[in-house]
């Protein structure tokens, strides 16, 4: 059964209807009457005859017929009989509006796995529990209790919240902004985003996808659906319910710098090409362009403007968002001289000058939407004594209409001067902003996204490895239930993949460590080993740049001292005597495995600062070639990386090759929960570079 026919019934049943103003099941009967619902509506309460002047009816089965759609509104404890009755009669449709479930506590939602189990025996489709209803007004469809039906629009909504729902539509209706469908899912008990997401992304009158949730339920399968649905319809999302409390748990340095899950969802909604929002505010801006405007053939914007002050404003706010303004050519910039009066600007930011009537806007508009550079347009317009405000607006329209091809965004700065001109854009769909600074985010928006629908088909390089050996070593540490792998073996990991690591052995004595020292060559480091104790200089368990046999006994006989008073529930086993490498830039490579997304990876800057400097990126795996060089473009470090300042640069395509290998072996081996290289020395290109610690936590595979 489609999701589609809960938005064309012929029939509707408010099971639980009341005569009373302010109940719920009086306001769900209204809004279906007042929405100009053209079919029956059949209001269920046994203790009333009539409703809003509808015949009563007892019960379900009393009504004769199956309704197509169930509308139920009774107490938390009598929907499982609703349901029942649902399925005698045939009805395979319902909506329960009922709170009291999941949210309730542990009685809600056992009630609520019983109603789920019945509506899924008895194939029924459910919206619900806890939830506002449903909205589609092309059908004149109102089967909720968020107010009146808003306008009809090309905006697919669904959100978690049923008051944030009620809330946006009404700030909808003050904004003109207008509607496919909405969506109240609630708790989710059966019907879930993924599906809604499916069925906006098959829906002909919806162009764009927008939505708030606050959990999401299989994010693999949401993401996967997500990316396929987006080449064609752009998805707006707000996030909330994130907490540190993943960060709190996680061990590794990747997992505590992904801040509890925060820049978890950033990562896969940019994967997946979703336009996360962080305000409602920011995805009605959005939602406005994305419905009415084609996308942008590149970066260049074009801002016109009638004063200096507001269009620096927007220059300022292009920059920030990484906007390009367009260096118009020197035949459009003539023909601006020719229109305009000798003290205009004709480059950009085009400022058409204080007095600028209705057709010199007109006429600048029309010329830099003619170059070639130019793949969108700002018109910024504030209200002097001679603006004409309306006749500009329709002037703006009339151009926008005429280059079709390229986005129009309009901001008219003020109030009650500029009320007539923003109808006049609304109407004709052309999005208006209240700053600058808000119509240049949108325009990021088109722009990112146009980016991302753009992108080479992802091709994910598989590097010849040594499974087997990995195998082993995870094998062995689930079945001993130590899920912390150790130095040596994660080196060993590391090394099956393809990493260079120091030479190293193991000693158990201060002689012991000499010797070793002298087989491995001057200088060399020692490091405590235990599987107990993961970051090691914290605890003085490190030395480095030893360079004869007497510095490394007294080293290992200090540490062996020092460090079990430290940490006295450690085991301790030795010391590591490794070979010391070269000097380099230290960077971090590293993975958290998400327990809905799977595996996140990160590069940025490492060392003993890393937590301090927080100068990392993260992705989702498996990674391409471009995308591990995106990674670390995105750092604060990249021109590092690349020698600028007069630095010797680092071989960028080794560390891209690094990613993408530790990738590779984070998708192959579900078990493992985290790894960090930190640090991962790197040096100018054809040095080979080494991962100088590292370390992996496994866990059986969920």
């Amino acid at each position: 059964m489609s999701l589609a026919d809960f938005f064309h019934p012929g029939s509707v049943a408010v099971v639980g209807a009341s005569r009373q103003k302010g109940k719920v099941g009086y306001e769900i009967v209204a809004s279906l009457q007042a929405g100009g619902f053209a079919g029956d509506i059949y209001p269920v309460n046994p203790h009333a005859e009539e409703v809003e002047g509808l015949r009563c009816y007892p019960s379900l089965e009393a009504i004769g017929r199956a309704p197509d759609l169930a509308v139920v509104v009774v107490p938390a404890g009598a929907v499982a009989d609703v349901l029942r009755q649902c399925a005698r009669v045939g009805t395979r449709q319902a909506i329960v509006i009922s709170s009291g479930f999941k949210e309730a506590g542990e009685a809600g939602r056992r009630l609520e796995e019983q109603i789920a189990r019945i509506a899924r025996d008895a194939g029924i489709r459910m919206i619900g529990p806890n939830c506002l209803g449903i909205m589609s007004p092309a059908d004149k469809l109102n089967a909720s209790f968020g107010g009146p039906l808003p306008a009809a629009g090309a905006v697919g909504y669904f959100s978690q919240s049923g008051s944030l729902l009620a809330a946006i539509v009404d700030l909808a209706r003050s904004t003109g902004l207008g509607f496919s469908r909405l969506i109240s899912i609630g708790n989710k008990a059966d019907v879930g985003e993924l599906e809604v997401l499916k069925a906006f992304g098959q829906d002909a009158r919806t162009r764009v996808i927008a939505g708030y949730l606050e959990t999401i339920s299989d994010g693999d399968a949401f993401i996967r659906e997500a990316e396929r649905i987006g080449h064609d319809k752009p998805i707006l999302l707000m996030k909330a319910g994130e907490t540190p409390a993943g960060a709190r748990a996680a061990s590794s340095h990747t997992g505590r710098l992904l801040d509890g899950g925060r820049r978890a969802y950033d990562v896969v909604f940019e994967r997946a090409g979703i336009i996360r929002c962080q305000s409602i505010k920011a995805q009605f801006d959005y939602a406005r362009a994305f419905a009415s405007q084609p996308l942008p053939g590149g970066p260049g914007v074009v801002v016109i403007c009638n004063t200096g002050g507001l269009g620096i404003m927007a220059a300022d706010a292009a920059e920030r968002e990484g906007l390009k303004l367009a260096e118009l050519g020197e035949p459009t910039r003539s023909r601006l001289r020719e229109l305009l009066p000798a003290a205009a600007n004709v480059n950009n930011p085009v400022d058409v000058l204080g007095d600028a009537l209705a057709d010199r806007f007109e006429a600048a508009l029309d010329a830099a939407l003619g170059d070639e550079a130019v793949h969108a347009a700002l018109v910024l317009l504030t209200p002097h004594a001679m603006t004409e405000t309306d006749a500009t607006a329709r002037a703006v329209v009339g151009v926008a209409r005429r280059r079709a091809e390229k986005p129009v965004l309009a901001c008219f700065l003020g109030a009650s001067r500029v009320e007539g001109a923003v109808a006049v854009l609304r109407a004709a769909d052309v999005p208006v902003y209240d700053t600058p600074e808000a119509a240049i985010a949108t325009l990021k928006a088109l722009s990112d996204y146009a980016r991302w629908r753009s992108r080479p088909k992802r091709v994910v390089k598989l590097f010849p490895v040594n499974r087997r050996k990995v195998e082993k070593v995870i094998a062995r540490h689930l079945r001993q239930r130590q899920p912390e792998i150790g130095e040596t073996e994660a080196k060993e990991v590391l090394d099956a993949y393809g990493f260079v690591t120091p030479r190293g052995m193991v000693a158990t004595s201060g002689e012991q460590a000499a010797a070793f020292a002298e087989q491995i060559g001057y200088p060399v480091v020692l490091k405590i080993w235990s599987p107990d104790i993961v970051h090691k200089a914290e605890v003085g368990g490190v030395r480095a740049g030893l360079t004869s046999g007497q510095e490394v006994t007294d080293a290992f006989d200090l540490m062996m001292y020092r460090v079990p008073r430290k940490r006295p529930d450690a085991h301790i086993l030795g010391v590591l005597v490794e070979e010391m490498c070269r000097k380099g830039r230290e960077v971090i490579l590293g993975m958290h495995r998400d327990a809905s997304y799977g595996p996140l990876m990160m590069f940025g800057t490492g060392g003993v600062l890393v937590e301090v400097l927080r100068d990392v990126a993260f992705y989702l795996a498996p990674l391409t070639a471009g995308e591990a060089r995106e990674m670390l473009a995105s750092t604060r470090t990249w021109q590092m990386l690349q020698g600028a300042g007069g630095q010797e640069g680092v071989d960028i395509d080794a560390v891209a090759e690094a990613l993408q290998r530790l990738s590779q072996l984070a998708t192959e081996f579900p078990q493992i929960r985290e790894m960090d290289i930190n640090p991962f020395v790197v040096g100018p290109p054809g040095a080979t570079p080494i991962a100088v610690d590292a370390r992996i936590t496994v866990a059986e595979e969920k």
